[in-house]
């Protein structure tokens, strides 16, 4: 059916229709307006009731599926920073890999020989070596890094390129490197290869959903983690000998950014989140802030996954 466009006090009555409470229908068109109905739409899920998809639980008001809508902004941005911090840890790893063995010169570093060129990875390398070409080209005048050493050196160091290629690049950059680089690189993180790249994938994943403001409270990922040590510490309950929570749910890239960041990096990151829960379950009636918590795959006992030590994962 073809959606056609509505006035915000035809927005209000389509849901005022389906039970939700406004009081003050002024501060609604105000929300409305600066948020898009569409959006707020979208988080009307949580509050509906489960015989009834199309009401809200009784006594739902406007101003609790804001809340929920305004605490999943600032989870989004939360989410960012840290996988961001990742992202950037990447990108100094894979360079000073790369520069190391192969020379930091364009010369050097884009060349089929940096990478595993194998019949089934050729077309992919030459695809990478042709978007990092492009990238050279593109900020050579303009990124004020990349601009400075091509006028001054005549080149642009792979640490350098690295600060204007996307997450998704380096990604793809990782998955062609040779056996031995990305042994090299994993062994940092005391995590095995195929366990590596799907972290790197659902990281990538969730840093395009926060950059395009999209809702990540409830997001479910195509790809799920193995099972790990943190899901025995936690002591998450199995259900069809499967773990309930952490597997492809939001806490699952907690689990991901747990094996990534620094051990202070995680404890900001919980606690951020933390303050974020409470402020939400101050503004929730209709519903209790633990039903959030599990649609976002939080086991009561997530904050303990902090106080996980390195030493305790061997």
């Amino acid at each position: 059916m073809e959606k056609t466009f509505k006035s915000l006090e035809e927005q209000i009555e389509i849901f005022e229709n389906k039970g939700l409470v406004i009081d003050n229908k002024e501060y609604a068109r105000e929300v409305l307006l600066r948020e898009n109905y569409f959006f707020i739409n979208g988080y009307r899920r949580t509050f509906m009731k489960s015989a009834d998809k199309s009401r809200f639980i009784e006594g739902t008001k406007f101003e609790e599926v804001y809340s929920l809508f305004l605490f999943d902004r600032k989870i989004r941005n939360i989410l960012f920073k840290n996988i961001l911090i990742v992202e950037n840890n990447m990108k100094s790893i894979i360079s000073y890999q790369l520069s190391r063995k192969y020379g930091y010169r364009e010369k050097d570093y884009l060349k089929s020989s940096t990478f595993n060129y194998n019949f089934e990875n050729k077309k992919r390398v030459n695809d990478l070596i042709a978007k990092m070409k492009r990238q050279i080209k593109n900020n050579a005048a303009t990124h004020s890094a990349t601009r400075h050493y091509a006028t001054n050196y005549g080149y642009i160091p792979l640490w350098v390129l690295v600060k204007v290629l996307s997450f998704g690049i380096v990604v793809e950059m990782f998955s062609v490197l040779k056996k031995e680089d990305q042994y090299d690189i994993t062994e940092l993180y005391g995590l095995d290869l195929n366990t590596f790249n799907v972290y790197l994938s659902i990281l990538s994943n969730y840093r395009n959903l926060c950059a395009h403001e999209d809702i990540v409270y409830d997001n479910r990922t195509q790809k799920s983690i193995d099972d790990c040590v943190y899901h025995r510490k936690l002591n998450i309950s199995m259900m069809n000998n499967e773990y309930i929570y952490g597997k492809s749910d939001l806490f699952a890239l907690i689990i991901i950014l747990k094996s990534f960041l620094k051990d202070s990096e995680v404890k900001d990151l919980i606690l951020e989140i933390a303050s974020a829960v409470d402020n939400l379950e101050y503004n929730l009636r209709s519903i209790p802030v633990a039903k959030v918590l599990d649609k976002m795959g939080f086991p009561e006992n997530w904050k303990d996954i902090q106080d996980i030590t390195k030493k305790e994962l061997f």
